[in-house]
Order: C-alpha cells, then structure tokens, then sequence
C-alpha cells in the first residue's frame, strides 16, 4: 500500500457494492461482537435542498456497543460509518467487514466503539419513493441525506461528537462533506471508493445510462408502474457490470454459457429485490454533489482510499492526488491491485486499508 499524495498535516502511510457486486449477508454470529440493535428516527416535516417537504422522514438505524462520554459529559466513542448507493447499513455486517473491524480487540472494537449504521434516505428501512409516493417522492441529493444523519445522530441519538466518520463509496463522497459541513464535530475522516470531485466523465456516464433507461422507459409510466418496467434490468446489468475487477469476473465467468449465467443470476437478485423508482432516485442523487469548492474547510485529519483496480474510480484521473493537496490534514492512499482487492468493492474489504484506519485512529487520538 502506497500514499500517492500527502496533504500539509502529519501521518503515514447499488454501496454500490449491494447493487454492484452483491454478497451474501454473512452477518457475524452474536459471539464475534455484540448485537446491533435497530431502531428509527422520525424527523417532523423535513425540508429537502429542493425546498420540497416531507411530513415525517424516517431513517432507520443500527447501533452496536454504547456511547461513552469523557470529563467534560462530551460523547467521545462514536463512530458512524455509511454505505453506498442501493445498501444499507447491513452490508458492513458481513466478515470482510465487521469480523475485522468490530470483533474483539479490532480496531472498532464494538466494546469500545458506539458504532452507528444509518440507513440513507431512499435507501434500506428509511423513507423512500417504493413506500407509496413513487415519483411523488422529494427529489433528494447527498446534502439532503448528510443533514438527516446529522439530526439522527445529534437529535436521535444523543450524539454530540463523533470520533470517526467513514463512508464506502456514496457514503465516502458523504464523508467529505461531512468534513466540510460539521467540521468541529468530527475527529477524524475515511472516505473510501470515491473522489472529492462532482460527478463527471465515465462516472457520469454510467448514471446517466440508468437514469435515462427509466426515465425513457414507457413501462415506467411517470414512476406510477404496476410491474417493475423492463429498464431495471439495464440497470442492474450496468450496474453489475462497474463492479469487481476483470480478473475476478474472468475467474466466476471463464466461458460463454457461464458469463451468461452469472450476469443473469445476478441481475434477477437485483431485480426481485429492488424498486425502479428507489434506483432511480439513488442515482440521480448525486447531482448536487460537489466538495471541491470547500475543501479547505475541513479541519480533521482525513485519510481518503481509493484501489488500483477501482473502475467506477480509476487512479490515472489523478484527481484525488490533486485535490487532497487542499484538505489541512488530508492524506491519500491507493491500494495496489492484489488478492485482497475486489474493484471497487474493496471498500468492504477491510484487511485491505485497516492499516491505514489504524494510522488514521493515531494521528487523530486527543
């Protein structure tokens, strides 16, 4: 693992994951950390970005351990970690994940840690357009979804400082607006599978794929369809398509009648699972997303990691090596290509990048 760039601070060296490259739960047994337990905070008439309004916002939450407060009564153990587009705070209670982070003496550890698992507007057990409103539903974009587990976690849970915030890909690019918008109420910052950039080139590109193929779908019928249209499977199938790697998908697909197979069966778990409608507005969320002009703002130190093998991501846009030049206390990291990395599914992986977790929990520690 080698840093690519390092900002003025010290320091060393749909998640599109659930839509893209699903895996099976792989939930932990209750021995390997304690048990999350679930819960939902209703926000009274939410005002989105758009000026739109929802009389009750729901958000659905997951939390493990308990929250620990020091002399001054300021919580100083939690950490709230958000996931990608079309997951659900579920996907980080998986082996890859959880087992390393959360277990016993991990660097999570949920003994230690107030952990919290929010599931993201649109997203999960929260409120989204498939619970009755379907296009009807407000138009929301990150900022929207930042401010609403900002209220989860101060209004809900009691929550007045958080030690750490990561985010796997969406909840990465929410990570660095979380750094930008309550930038003394974090810690420390580990944004993972994104760029602090707004979306643009391929990454646009794919997107928009979806967004038009729904949109444009007759079958659709303005969001008011009885049958999910045809266009969610162009969706999942360019969705299946940006994630993992190539050698991966050669190894699960090395013939013609398997590639059929492994696309197929992956497209119809998406299908039966998902709602045109929620994808939709999953993606078109990200049209408001654009840290770059504040940057400079963020006060906590920041370690951002992208891998090698990222395609939605790729590191020769040299982007983040550009851009983490602005963040204080910010430090990037790439992931060379090995047997531990997944595409962009690597965020999910955490024996990839813990290492850098741990460097990061260091340099931050008060």
């Amino acid at each position: 693992m080698r840093a690519i760039r390092t900002g003025l601070g010290p320091g060393s060296s749909l998640a599109l994951l659930a839509l893209l490259a699903p895996l099976a739960p792989g939930v932990l047994g209750a021995g390997d950390y304690p048990a999350p337990r679930a819960g939902d905070f209703v926000i009274p008439d939410f005002r989105f970005a758009s000026g739109e309004t929802l009389p009750q916002l729901r958000l659905h939450y997951r939390t493990l351990g308990e929250p620990h407060r020091d002399a001054r009564g300021r919580v100083d153990n939690a950490v709230l970690i958000l996931h990608g587009t079309g997951g659900a705070g579920t996907q980080f209670l998986r082996p890859e994940f959880a087992g390393e982070l959360f277990r016993a003496g991990g660097l999570l550890d949920a003994a230690r840690y107030f952990i919290i698992l929010p599931d993201g507007i649109g997203h999960g057990g929260s409120s989204k357009p498939s619970d009755g409103l379907h296009a009807r539903f407000p138009r929301y974009g990150y900022r929207d979804m930042v401010e609403a587990q900002y209220r989860l976690v101060k209004d809900g849970l009691g929550v007045d400082h958080l030690r750490l915030v990561m985010g796997t890909s969406m909840g990465g690019m929410h990570t660095w607006l979380w750094g930008e918008t309550h930038p003394e109420f974090v810690d420390a910052l580990m944004p993972l599978a994104c760029l602090p950039t707004q979306i643009s080139g391929r990454n646009r590109v794919w997107r928009r794929i979806i967004i038009d193929a729904i949109r444009g779908d007759p079958a659709w019928q303005g969001g008011e369809y009885a049958h999910q249209p045809p266009s969610l499977r162009v969706a999942e199938e360019v969705l299946f398509f940006m994630g993992s790697n190539p050698p991966l998908r050669l190894a699960a697909m090395p013939d013609l009648a398997r590639s059929d197979a492994v696309l197929d069966a992956a497209v119809q778990a998406g299908i039966a699972s998902d709602d045109a409608n929620d994808v939709l507005y999953q993606v078109e969320a990200s049209r408001d997303y654009d840290p770059g002009p504040e940057l400079g703002a963020i006060r906590a130190p920041l370690v951002a990691v992208n891998s090698a093998d990222d395609l939605i991501n790729p590191p020769e846009l040299g982007v983040l090596e550009h851009e983490i030049t602005r963040v204080p206390l910010g430090r990037a990291v790439l992931v060379p290509y090995g047997p531990d990395t997944r595409g962009h599914g690597t965020h999910t992986v955490a024996r990839a990048w813990k290492r850098e977790l741990a460097a990061l929990m260091q340099q931050s520690a008060r």
